[in-house]
């Protein structure tokens, strides 16, 4: 079996099969099942909402668009894009269990911030047959944790207990589930302070642990991230140790990335619609991967030049 980190540089290398504007399905997609997160966080594009979202994803829609994928060849289903997950951990089990036991989806995997992840919604999720979860661990302590995710530190303590409980659930219930743990890295020093609580509370329950860059979120969330004295990364480069180059960026070509309404996106980061490729409430997700709108932003991706794009702010072109 793949570890994390080998999928996760599958996906980011595009290979040389997709570096063409009209493209197979993806063999990889990010769905959003519910646009709602407890976190605020300081470097997350969801803060650039002026409105949080409500409601979650219909079910219906989630099941109609895996469908078609599946059938056109997508082997892996993240249930998340840019929420929280366990904010509806109702549907969240009943996404796993169509997709698995439905479709016969190869791989679904899902990331979370543990802090909601209650003990028997994640048992159900194994149950379900879910692959992957990883817990994105970012704070070194309650102090860090309140400036930087902006709410209440007894979450902090609830995610860490949470990643605990996974870990035991998972060995009394001899689950398949892998389970891993990413950290971003605002600078050295921050790694420096992240080592005790990881060493203590986080690595002897997950499998893997790898480090992300502090990502600039699609430029959304630079101001704030200027603000926590961190400076952000170019767009999306992957993690660290495998970093990509930034054009054509890996998002437009080898992961597709819905939002809880149906619409798909270009990039990994779009909080508020900004590279919507097309509709999938009203139009199949082959027809959407391949729109003219997509075509045409691939193609200005592999001249290295996308001036004039909805990708010109990115910060990684600037």
């Amino acid at each position: 079996m793949k570890s994390i980190t080998e999928r996760i540089d599958h996906v980011t290398l595009i290979p040389q099969e997709y570096l063409k504007d009209v493209l197979p399905a993806p063999k990889s997609v990010k769905i959003e099942i519910s646009p709602r997160c407890n976190y605020r966080c300081g470097f997350c594009a969801l803060r650039t909402r002026a409105v949080q979202p409500k409601h979650d994803m219909d079910f219906e829609l989630f099941k109609r668009v895996t469908f078609q994928m599946r059938q056109a060849g997508v082997e892996e289903i993240g249930v998340f894009y840019l929420g929280e997950s366990f904010m509806n951990p109702e549907l969240l089990i009943n996404c796993i269990n169509y997709l698995k036991k439905t479709i016969g989806m190869p791989y679904v995997f899902l990331t979370s911030n543990a802090s909601i992840a209650n003990p028997l919604a994640v048992e159900e999720c194994m149950k379900a047959g879910l692959d992957s979860l990883k817990w994105s661990v970012n704070a070194a302590d309650d102090e860090q944790f309140e400036k930087i995710m902006g709410v209440a530190t007894k979450l902090f303590d609830n995610a860490l207990r949470n990643i605990k409980a996974a870990w035991e659930a998972r060995t009394r219930g001899g689950y398949k589930t892998g389970l891993y743990a990413s950290s971003i890295h605002y600078d050295e020093q921050q790694r420096k302070q992240m080592e005790s609580l990881l060493a203590e509370r986080v690595l002897p329950y997950v499998d893997q642990h790898y480090w992300l860059p502090l990502y600039s979120m699609g430029a959304f969330a630079t101001r704030r991230e200027e603000e926590l004295g961190y400076r952000p990364t170019a767009g999306n480069q992957g993690r660290l140790g495998a970093l990509r180059d930034p054009l054509p960026c890996w998002s437009a070509f080898t992961e597709g990335h819905v939002t809880a309404e149906g619409k798909l996106s270009a990039c990994c980061f779009d909080a508020n619609a900004n590279w919507v490729m097309g509709d999938l409430s009203k139009q199949s997700f082959m027809d959407a991967w391949n729109s003219e709108a997509f075509v045409k932003l691939r193609q200005a991706h592999l001249r290295k030049d996308v001036s004039g794009t909805v990708c010109q702010q990115c910060i990684a072109y600037g």
